[in-house]
């Protein structure tokens, strides 16, 4: 942190997976360049894993968890934060919810990600999400706004993919459930993917 320059404050609503949260906080501190305490940002994080399945809500098959994510954004705005992240790819499929709750800018990881692929002459990405974040087209809109086309997996390999990923939120870990992610991706390469997006949390855990 620059001397005398204020510091912003970061809210995080997290907790969707706890892991991924405790991954996306280590990451800030590993990253941040930093000779002190006082120089590390400063985070209000509600990590809030009582969040119902994202999956079942985008299907209809669950009520929408869009009112709890904005309670979740007004309190880390009264607590004082300057702008909020959200440690889930599938949960941004409420993020008009979470900007009408609050007065501070929330800032989207699916815009972030789609503007890192400019550093990158592709044409077309492949989307590694779930099936919610799928569903919801979060990416498939983000991409083909910005020109690329998208490649998917067939129906078999996305709930190959979500067998994985619930795996992974319950501990697993290992060389089996490596192995058969680099299948998946490789994949999506096979489909004509130049580029592969990792749209969840959970995948940086594998």
């Amino acid at each position: 942190m620059l001397e005398g320059r204020p510091q912003r404050v970061v809210g995080v609503l997290g907790g969707m997976g706890p892991e991924a949260t405790v991954d996306f906080m280590a990451k800030i501190v590993s990253r941040t360049a930093a000779r002190r305490d006082q120089d590390h940002l400063h985070l209000l994080i509600d990590h809030n894993p009582g969040i119902p399945d994202r999956h079942a809500a985008i299907a209809g098959d669950a009520p929408s968890i869009g009112p709890q994510l904005a309670a979740m954004a007004h309190r880390l705005e009264l607590a004082g934060a300057d702008f909020l992240v959200m440690v889930c790819n599938t949960a941004h499929a409420y993020t008009q919810d979470i900007r009408a709750a609050i007065s501070i800018p929330f800032i989207s990881m699916v815009d972030l990600a789609v503007d890192a692929l400019r550093d990158y002459e592709v044409t077309r990405v492949g989307i590694m999400a779930a099936e919610g974040c799928l569903r919801a087209g979060l990416y498939q809109r983000a991409l083909q706004g910005a020109g690329y086309g998208c490649v998917t997996w067939e129906e078999q390999s996305l709930q190959a993919f979500m067998q994985l990923l619930y795996r992974v939120k319950a501990g697993e870990r290992g060389d089996e459930l490596t192995s058969a992610l680099r299948e998946l991706a490789a994949e999506l390469e096979q489909r004509g993917a130049e580029v592969i997006v990792a749209a969840c949390t959970e995948i940086p855990l594998i």
